[in-house]
């Protein structure tokens, strides 16, 4: 091998290397609410085995189009998308592992199945903060001129992403439950109209970077806006169904429920668009 290879794969060890300590940074950022919330312990012991798997499950799909989308290393193509999906499922793992035994949630002596439940539930939303790490932590903002460009079904999967993120941080919380009881119908509807309102307006209108351009705000609103709310719906019910929130609940009361939950997740598939 030439001097030269030599150097080039020594760059590329050391860009890598970057590239992954970027990644356990963005695992913390992003996942330190989750890591501290009591609720998410409790989850992570009592939840299904099932439901978990169902979670993770779900996640992967999810983390692989992050990983196309943006991903914590210039690589590129289906298989280096998938070594990133599962390299940044390893950081999520890590850094939920040594920070709950750090903080003391985790014993040393703590039954196999307790310990395990808690760093698995915890390890996705590392893994995206780890994927989305090189677009929000890097210098450059990303770097590349060749980024992929998101279809429309990939702008739709992107705040599915968004939505989940920001939905994960309050759906196993009490206080989900407590606001939809609280609730009256009038509440719900006034939610849902500015659930709506807020999402259109902070991706088309509110001037941030990276917002996208509306020539068309009806077709924008009824193309983006509208399915966008409904994603933001469907992942506030698949959340609550994972960590047992709808369990027992009347049809009215999941109702209201999802209708709470929808606005953060509603501002997280906004958000996601932005960032991403």
């Amino acid at each position: 091998m030439s001097a030269a290879a030599r150097l080039l794969d020594l760059r590329r060890e050391r860009a890598y290397v970057a590239d992954l300590g970027r990644a356990f940074a963005g695992a913390l950022v992003f996942s330190i609410p989750l890591l501290m919330t009591m609720e998410m312990w409790e989850q992570g012991v009592i939840m299904n085995r099932w439901r978990l798997l169902a979670f993770i499950l779900a996640g992967l799909p999810l983390l692989y189009g992050l990983s196309y989308y943006a991903g914590f290393s210039k690589r590129r193509g289906l298989v280096n998308d998938a070594l990133d999906t599962a390299v940044a499922l390893a950081v999520g793992f890590v850094t939920a592992s040594a920070l709950l035994i750090l903080f003391g949630v985790v014993e040393w002596n703590a039954p196999p199945r307790e310990a395990l439940g808690m760093v698995a539930l915890q390890a996705v939303p590392g893994a995206m903060g780890a994927l989305l790490a090189r677009r929000q932590l890097s210098g450059d903002g990303g770097g590349d001129t060749d980024e992929e460009e998101a279809s429309y079904v990939g702008e739709l999967f992107l705040m599915a992403a968004g939505a989940l993120f920001f939905a994960l941080n309050v759906a196993p919380t009490e206080e989900m439950i407590l606001i939809a009881y609280k609730a009256e119908p009038a509440h719900a509807l006034a939610l849902v109209a500015v659930s709506i309102l807020l999402l259109h307006l902070i991706v088309f209108k509110a001037g941030f970077a990276g917002q996208e351009e509306a020539d068309r705000p009806a077709a924008a609103f009824l193309h983006f806006t509208l399915p966008g709310y409904a994603i933001a719906l469907g992942i506030s019910l698949f959340a609550l169904f994972v960590f047992g929130r709808i369990d027992g609940h009347s049809v009215a009361g999941v109702v209201q429920t999802v209708i709470v939950l929808g606005f953060p997740a509603a501002i997280g598939a906004a958000a996601a668009r932005l960032l991403v």
